[in-house]
């Protein structure tokens, strides 16, 4: 019998010719990414008594959830990772602007094909798009691994879904991705690692596979794997690094197997307050919007940037409507400058923030106050997830929420490109 993703990582990584979905390991991982709200880990570090971290190469740290940071203790807390990255040598420090936390690990070469990757953050399976098993941990998880370089994993049981036909006018990964959370809901892929194939992928590029990748967290999720392929190749060639990728069997078990026929698939919309809440763009096409925000680890890539200064080029956001917009990187800012992507979003009355997760976590730059409604290329759209629990969400992909932004109210993007 063949061997899932999961399965054939898991077996690497702990030096074994087999293993099985339920047992548990000590692994090593080969990267650890955290965050600038892990600060208070390194209280904890020093209470213990600790010197030094397990491997400062192995590390990397990105200030992306409280910055720029906007209360003293949010300052203070970046003040004391910043020192402590330096005390520490670690290299691979990312401080505000630079990035979001995943654009800077898949953009910059930090997490490859093959490897095993963990992160202080939720959306960390979003490294399934490079064939990489990347799974999210929890604050105090990172410390034993800052310690010791090890902790335990449970191998999870595997989903496999199928891409099936060429991608319709006016779709894209977002509404894909959207349209599989309906399937399986919120609860459907628990601790699953979700394997993602199909002919439908040759016309999905790096972008749109973080979308895939980091949307599954979602449905519950513990990893994910887009399939290895040319899309991936190219992107990870400009690493210049090696890497050895793991490639499931086809003869694989999988716990679910799914196929989706995205031939036939129309523009999708998350309702509040559910992720799983999604609807075709017709039906609620026309309920009134008061913020678009365009950002996230799910979005604010440079083909993000690219549709829809498109849409809105020579045009104006409605009156009454914010358009914001929170570029992934530095880098994505800048190339989207050069391009004149960035003229044309500001032109139309977009308002440009760092690369950072402050609005989509309704932390600041963008809250949402009572009875406001917001569409989103985000995602997560629980009350309250964006400011107000008065307010509601929506979330759809960047097309739609350019769109969106032109009406005054959710449109469906076909409308306009």
């Amino acid at each position: 019998m063949g061997k899932t993703f999961a399965e054939k990582i898991f077996a690497k990584k702990a030096n074994r010719e087999e293993v099985f979905p339920g047992e548990m390991l000590i692994i090593t991982p080969d990267v650890l990414m955290t965050l600038d709200a892990d600060a208070e880990i390194v209280y904890r570090f020093k209470q213990l008594g600790l010197k030094r971290v397990w491997d400062p190469d192995r590390i990397v740290c990105a200030m992306d959830h409280y910055s720029p940071a906007s209360t003293v203790r949010t300052a203070t807390l970046l003040k004391t990772l910043r020192e402590f990255a330096k005390e520490q040598g670690i290299k691979r420090f990312y401080d505000i602007g630079e990035g979001l936390a995943h654009e800077i690990m898949v953009e910059d070469g930090h997490v490859l094909p093959g490897q095993f990757v963990v992160g202080t953050d939720s959306h960390t399976p979003s490294y399934g798009c490079v064939g990489a098993f990347s799974c999210g941990i929890g604050t105090s998880d990172a410390l034993p691994i800052w310690a010791t370089g090890k902790h335990w994993f449970k191998v999870p049981e595997s989903v496999k879904i199928t891409l099936l036909g060429k991608m319709p006018h006016g779709v894209y990964a977002k509404d894909i991705i959207l349209e599989v959370i309906r399937h399986f809901t919120t609860k459907g892929c628990t601790y699953k690692c979700v394997e993602y194939v199909g002919e439908t992928l040759k016309e999905i590029k790096m972008a749109g596979r973080v979308v895939l990748a980091n949307l599954s967290v979602e449905m519950g999720v513990k990893a994910t794997y887009v399939q290895y392929d040319e899309v991936t190749r190219s992107h990870v060639a400009r690493a210049n690094k090696e890497y050895e990728p793991v490639i499931p069997d086809e003869d694989a078990s999988y716990s679910k197997t799914y196929q989706i026929d995205v031939q036939g698939m129309e523009p999708m919309v998350a309702c509040p307050h559910a992720v799983d809440n999604v609807k075709p763009v017709g039906e609620v096409e026309g309920t009134e919007i008061h913020q678009a925000f365009i950002g996230t680890c799910a979005s604010g890539r440079l083909e993000d940037l690219e549709v829809a200064a498109r849409i809105v080029k020579g045009k104006k956001i409605a009156g009454g409507v914010r358009l914001l917009i929170a570029p992934a990187s530095r880098s994505i800012l800048r190339e989207a400058i050069e391009l004149g992507y960035v003229q044309s979003l500001l032109a139309a009355g977009a308002t440009f923030l760092p690369p950072g997760c402050g609005p989509c976590m309704g932390l600041h730059q963008g809250l949402l106050g009572n009875g406001e409604r917001c569409i989103s290329t985000g995602n997560r759209n629980f009350m309250g997830r964006m400011g107000s629990h008065n307010a509601e969400i929506y979330l759809g992909s960047v097309a739609t929420v350019a769109a969106s932004a032109l009406g005054g109210a959710v449109t469906d993007p076909r409308k306009c490109i």
